[in-house]
C-alpha cells in the first residue's frame, strides 16, 4: 500500500531531531568546533550578547548539555529503526540523569552515548520514555566522566513566561555546540501534529518562541537568563522560524519520582483534550454563565479544553462526547492541560467526577482512571522474519480505534504485504484463528509448521473499512528467530525469551494431479506447449550477493519432465540460498531447489520431484539449430499480469552484449551473450517465454536480464532479450541423463562487439580481416576485451588485458561469443590476439565456476559479510580483502559507526583480515559492548579506519555455510 491517506492534514511542523529532517540552517565550520571545549575561558555565542550575565548562565549551560549520538536498534510502535544525533542535559549529575525528548529515547530498543562539552563520551541507557509527552530520562554512570567537573540544571517551569528572553542551547543542526536565542511568544499553543503512523505528543499546551533550531536540536534545553530551564525543546516549522516547547512541569515531577525511587504514575481516560478559544467553546455549547465564570477563575487564559477525541471502548466512551466542554474535575476547575495530568497522575484505579458542558446542559460523569503505561507496549515478539507487539494508544488515538489487537511494526519476511509499506498493519487471523493479542498471536504461531501456507486477515489502520485476506508461506529455517523481548528500565536493555526452540517439521507433500487446458489457437503443435510452463516462485530471504530483491514470481520452461527440471531466468533466482516454489496449472505446487546457475548467461536451473506431481507434464523438442537475423518464429510468453501472450515475430539481430553493470550496487548480470532481438513490442511486455516453430519446437527462450539502476537511483533497468536453445543444449543433454554440470569452466573477462573500421584504427592486419570477412555470414564482428574480473584471494591474474583484441581461441577463429565455448571444459586456452597493434600468442587460464558461487555468509554487528561474489570482481581491477560488506542493518552498529555498503574489511585491531575465516577468528575473541577498530577500503579504494562497539545483544554473530548441498546455520558466542 502507498500513498496511505492519514486521518487529518498534515501541519507544516516537524520534529527537530535529525531523523526527522532539516529546516536550512547555515551551519558552522569544522574548525569552530574547538571552541566549544569545556575547560575555553570565553564561551562562543551565535549571536552576540552585552549581557554579562547572560554569558555567566551559558557557561554554566554549556557544561551540563551533552551532544547524544543514538540508534534505535529496530522497528517498534510508531518508531523506525534509525541512526541519529539529538541534545540533552544532564538534570541529576550524581544520578546521572539526562532529559531529552521521547522521540529520542524512542518506545523501543535503544543504544547510544553522550558527548559532553569537553569531548568525553560516556555510555548512556534509557530509564522512561512517557507515554504521551515528548521527554525521556537517559542514565549514565558519573564515575565514567574523568575529567570533566559534573553540573546539572534546574528546572524551573513557572519561570516560562510571554515575552522571557531565552537561549535554546544544543546540537543544532548537528553542530556542536550552538546556543540559538529567542522570546517566547506564546505559552498555551495545542500540541503539534506531526502526521500519522509516527509519534505525536497530545493534551499538553506547548510554548512557542522563534529560535529558529534545527535537526539535532531535539532535546535542548531552553533556559532563561539565570541558567534555569523553563522549557523542553520538542519540534518546529519547517516553513517558518518558529520552534515549539515542552513545559517542563511533567518532566519536573517525573525526575523528582525517579530521585525518590516512586513509581511514575501516569493516569489517562482515553480522550484527547484540545485547547478551544471561548468563542469556539461558546458555539459547541459553553453557556454564559459557565463563561463567566471561567474568565473570572482565569483571566489570562484564552479557553477551555474541549473534547476532540473519545476512543473507543476506553473508560470515557460513551461518557464523554466529542465537543464537550470541560469544566471541572472532582469540583477543582480546570483551564490547562498541566492541571489535568496532576490529577489524574496521582488517581490511576480511582473514580473521579468529571463536570461538562453540552449543547448547553451540565453534565455529570463519573470515570475511572485508567492506567497509561498498561495501553504502552513494552514487549515484541519476532516471528517469520517480521515484528509485532500490541496496539498502542499513539496508533489508536491517530485513527481513533480501541487500543487493542496485534500491530505489525515491520512487516516484512513472511508478513510483507506491500515492499512500500512496512508499518500501519494490523492482524486479525492467522490461519482462520483470531488473533486479538501478542499472547494468543504467539501461541498460533507456536502450531504452524514450518514451510506452510496459512490464511490471515489483516486490515491497515488508515484504511479499516477493507479487511485484506492472503495466503503468506511460513518461513521459520532461514530466518529461525521465535523469540520474545520484554523492556527493562533496570538495564535499559531489553530482554530476549526464546519461546520455540525449533518450529514444527513441514507438513509431508503429497502426490497431486492438476488439469492442464491447452493454448486454443491454430498451431497444433505448439498448442501444447502450455503443459512445459510452470511458474516458479522464489523468496531469498537473505540479501547474499547484492540482490535486490525478496519475493519474485515469474514462469520457467520444463526441460526435462521425466527428472524434474527448469529452466528460469536468474534475474528471478538469482542464487541458490533461497527457498524456490514450482507450480503446475495454476493448480499444485512443488518445492524445488537450484542445481545450476550458469555463470554468464542469466540462467539457472532448479529441480523438483517429479514423483509428487501427477499432471500431464511435457518435456518440449529442441532445435540444434541457431536462430538468425531474419528468421521467422512464433512466441509464447506471460506477461505483467502473468498471463499467456503469443505473436508472430521476426528476429531482427543477433547480438553479442553484456548487460550494463550497477556500479552502486554490484550483482549479478548476463555478460558474453549471443542475444536474440524480436521485432515485437510485444515481447518486451514479457519476463519469460518460448520462441517456437510451427510444430512446437523451441528454439530460444526469452529472459529477463537485471540491469543497472535508473538516473534517480529508485528502480532497476531490465532487459528483455532472447537466449538460443543452441547455447543450452549440451547443459540439457545433461540433463536428461541426470547428470548436473559440475565442472564448468569461464574466462572470467567481458567482451564486446567491434566493427571491422574500429579494428583497423586499432591495429588488426589486413590478412586478419580477410579472414573474418570469408568466415562470417551475418554481421562482420570482433571482440575486444572490454574488462577482466578481479583475480579472488591466491587465485592467478588472467593474462588477459582490457582492450586486447581476440582473434582466434585454440585456432580457431573467433566471431561472436558462441566461439569461446572450448572455455566451459578446458583449463588452458591458447589465444591469439591484438594488443597494442601488435598481434601476439597467449595462454590463459580458466576458472571453475564452483569457486564463484557464494558459500559462506557471516552476520556481524549489522552487517552482512561475503566473499566478493562476480559481480563486485568484474568491476574491479584488485580485491583488498575477502571480507565485503554487502549489506547492513538500520540501527546496526555497522550503521552507526559508518561501515559502508560495498566496502571491504582489511583489519581488525590492527590483525590482518583476508577472508571470512580469519576475520571469524579474531571478532569471536572480542566481548560484547568493546570497542574495536576496523581499517576498511572503500569499492573505489579509498582507505578509511573507524572505531565500532559491538553490540551482540541485538546484532549476535551467526554463520551460514555451505555444507555439500544444503545449507548450515552456525550461532556463535561472543
Amino acid at each position: 500500500m502507498s500513498n496511505i491517506p492519514s486521518k487529518r492534514r498534515l501541519s507544516d511542523v516537524s520534529m527537530n531531531g535529525s531523523a526527522y529532517g532539516k529546516k536550512p540552517y547555515a551551519a558552522h565550520s569544522e574548525d569552530d568546533d574547538e571552541d566549544y571545549l569545556s575547560d575555553s575561558p570565553q564561551p562562543i555565542f551565535d549571536s552576540p550578547s552585552n549581557n554579562t550575565r547572560w554569558q555567566e548562565a551559558i557557561t554554566k549551560v554549556v557544561n551540563a548539555v551533552v551532544s547524544i549520538q543514538f540508534t534505535h536498534v529496530r522497528n517498534f510502535d510508531t518508531e523506525s529503526a534509525l541512526v541519529s544525533e539529538a541534545t540533552g542535559f544532564v538534570v541529576d549529575s550524581e544520578r546521572g540523569l539526562i532529559l531529552t525528548n521521547r522521540h529520542v529515547v524512542g518506545p523501543g530498543p535503544f543504544c547510544g552515548y553522550a558527548v559532553f562539552d569537553n569531548h568525553e563520551e560516556v555510555t548512556v541507557k534509557p530509564i522512561y520514555r512517557d507515554p504521551v509527552h515528548d521527554f525521556g530520562f537517559l542514565k549514565f554512570d558519573p564515575k565514567d566522566v574523568k575529567y570533566l567537573q559534573l553540573s546539572h540544571l534546574n528546572l524551573k517551569p513557572d519561570l516560562a513566561k510571554v515575552g522571557t528572553e531565552i537561549r535554546v542551547v544544543g546540537n543544532d543542526a548537528g553542530e556542536k555546540l550552538s546556543i540559538l536565542s529567542g522570546f517566547i511568544s506564546r505559552l498555551d499553543r495545542n500540541a503539534p501534529e506531526y502526521g500519522s503512523l509516527t509519534y505525536n505528543d497530545f493534551n499538553t499546551e506547548y510554548i512557542q518562541a522563534a529560535a529558529s533550531a534545527s535537526g539535532g536540536s531535539s532535546g535542548s534545553p531552553v533556559v532563561n537568563e539565570d541558567g534555569d530551564v523553563v522549557a523542553l525543546q520538542a519540534g518546529g516549522s519547517t516553513e517558518a522560524s518558529t520552534d515549539f516547547f515542552l513545559p517542563v512541569d511533567r518532566p519536573l515531577r517525573a525526575l523528582k519520582c525517579i530521585q525518590d525511587n516512586q513509581p511514575i504514575t501516569r493516569g489517562d481516560i482515553q480522550v484527547e483534550w484540545q485547547l478551544k478559544p471561548f468563542d469556539e467553546c461558546r458555539r459547541l455549547g459553553l453557556t454564559p454563565e459557565a463563561e463567566a465564570k471561567a474568565r473570572e477563575l482565569f483571566p489570562n487564559k484564552i479557553g477551555l479544553l474541549v473534547a476532540e477525541l473519545v476512543l473507543p471502548e476506553g473508560p470515557a466512551d460513551q461518557l464523554i462526547k466529542e465537543g464537550d466542554t470541560l469544566i471541572s474535575i472532582n469540583d477543582e476547575y480546570i483551564s490547562t492541560f498541566i492541571k489535568v495530568d496532576e490529577i489524574l497522575d496521582k488517581s490511576v484505579g480511582k473514580e473521579l467526577s468529571f463536570e461538562l458542558q453540552r449543547g448547553g446542559q451540565i453534565i455529570k460523569r463519573s470515570i475511572t482512571i485508567g492506567d497509561l503505561h498498561s495501553i504502552t507496549p513494552d514487549r515484541y515478539v519476532d516471528v517469520g522474519g517480521a515484528s509485532f507487539n500490541n496496539l498502542s494508544y499513539q496508533i489508536a488515538r491517530c485513527y481513533c480505534i480501541p487500543v487493542r489487537g496485534v500491530f505489525i511494526n515491520d512487516a516484512s519476511g513472511s508478513f510483507e504485504f506491500a515492499s512500500n509499506e512496512r508499518i500501519g498493519w494490523l492482524l486479525e487471523t492467522v490461519d482462520d484463528k483470531p488473533t486479538p493479542d501478542l499472547d494468543t498471536f504467539i501461541e498460533v504461531m507456536k502450531q504452524i509448521p514450518d514451510r506452510s501456507r496459512v490464511p490471515i486477515t489483516y486490515r491497515h489502520v488508515s484504511d479499516l473499512h477493507t479487511e485484506n485476506f492472503q495466503t503468506i508461506y511460513v518461513e521459520r529455517h532461514w530466518q529461525s528467530t521465535f523469540r520474545l523481548a520484554v523492556r527493562n528500565d533496570e538495564s535499559g536493555l531489553w530482554d530476549f525469551t526464546d519461546i520455540q526452540e525449533k518450529p514444527l517439521d513441514p507438513i509431508e507433500i503429497k502426490p497431486r494431479n492438476a488439469k492442464y487446458v491447452d493454448i486454443p489457437f491454430g498451431k497444433a503443435g505448439c498448442s501444447s506447449l502450455i503443459r512445459s510452463f510452470v511458474q516458479v516462485r522464489t523468496i531469498a530471504p537473505v540479501p547474499v550477493d547484492s540482490y535486490p530483491y525478496r519475493k519474485e514470481i515469474c514462469y520457467g520452461v520444463v526441460v526435462d519432465a521425466k527428472n524434474g527440471y527448469v529452466l528460469v531466468s536468474r534475474r528471478f533466482v538469482p542464487h541458490d540460498m533461497c527457498d524456490i516454489f514450482v507450480i503446475f496449472a495454476e493448480s499444485i505446487d512443488v518445492p524445488a531447489k537450484v542445481v545450476f546457475l550458469h555463470p554468464n548467461q542469466n540462467y539457472a536451473i532448479v529441480k523438483y520431484d517429479p514423483s509428487l506431481v501427477l499432471a500431464d507434464v511435457q518435456s518440449p523438442k529442441f532445435s540444434n539449430i541457431p536462430l538468425k537475423r531474419g528468421d521467422n518464429s512464433f512466441f509464447i510468453g506471460y506477461n505483467y499480469n502473468l498471463r499467456v501472450i503469443t505473436d508472430e515475430v521476426r528476429v531482427s539481430a543477433v547480438s553479442s552484449l553484456n548487460v550494463p553493470a550497477a556500479s552502486l550496487s554490484p550483482r549479478y548480470r548476463g555478460t558474453n551473450l549471443d542475444c536474440i532481438l524480436l521485432d515485437s513490442k510485444i515481447c518486451l511486455e514479457c519476463d519469460t517465454g518460448v520462441l517456437t516453430d510451427d510444430d512446437g519446437t523451441i528454439r530460444a527462450f526469452w529472459l529477463t536480464y537485471l540491469g543497472e539502476t535508473n538516473c534517480d537511483q529508485t528502480n532497476d533497468r531490465m532487459y528483455r532479450m532472447g537466449l538460443d536453445v543452441t547455447d543450452v543444449l549440451q547443459v540439457i543433454e545433461s540433463l536428461k541423463s541426470n547428470l548436473i554440470p559440475q565442472n564448468l569452466r569461464i574466462l572470467e573477462a567481458e567482451f564486446k562487439s567491434l566493427t571491422i573500421y574500429q579494428a583497423r584504427t586499432r591495429g588488426v592486419p589486413d590478412s586478419w580481416i580477410k579472414k573474418f570477412e570469408e568466415h562470417c555470414q551475418d554481421e562482420i564482428k570482433l571482440l575486444p576485451v572490454e574488462r577482466v574480473s578481479a583475480p579472488r584471494l591466491n587465485q592467478e591474474k588472467s593474462a588477459l588485458k582490457t582492450g586486447d583484441i581476440i582473434l582466434s581461441v585454440n585456432d580457431q577463429i573467433v566471431t561472436n561469443m558462441r566461439d569461446f565455448k572450448p572455455m566451459y571444459t578446458e583449463e588452458k586456452l591458447n589465444l591469439k590476439i591484438i594488443r597494442q597493434k601488435k598481434e601476439m600468442e597467449i595462454e590463459v587460464s580458466t576458472v571453475d565456476t564452483n569457486t564463484l558461487h557464494t558459500d559462506h555468509v557471516v552476520f556481524w554487528c549489522g552487517a552482512i559479510l561475503q566473499a566478493p561474489h562476480g559481480g563486485v570482481r568484474q568491476l574491479m581491477v584488485e580485491i583488498p580483502s575477502e571480507v565485503y560488506v554487502t549489506r547492513k542493518s538500520a540501527g546496526g552498529p555497522a550503521h552507526q559507526y559508518g561501515i559502508a555498503t560495498n566496502s571491504f574489511i582489511t583489519h581488525v585491531n590492527d590483525q590482518e583480515t583476508k577472508d571470512l575465516t580469519s576475520f571469524m577468528e579474531v571478532v569471536k575473541t572480542i566481548p560484547d559492548g568493546n570497542y574495536i577498530k576496523l581499517r576498511l577500503m572503500s569499492f573505489d579504494n579509498v582507505p578509511l579506519a573507524i572505531s565500532l562497539k559491538t553490540n551482540y545483544h541485538y546484532f549476535p554473530t551467526s554463520e551460514l555455510k555451505k555444507v555439500g548441498d544444503e545449507w548450515k546455520e552456525f550461532e556463535i558466542n561472543n
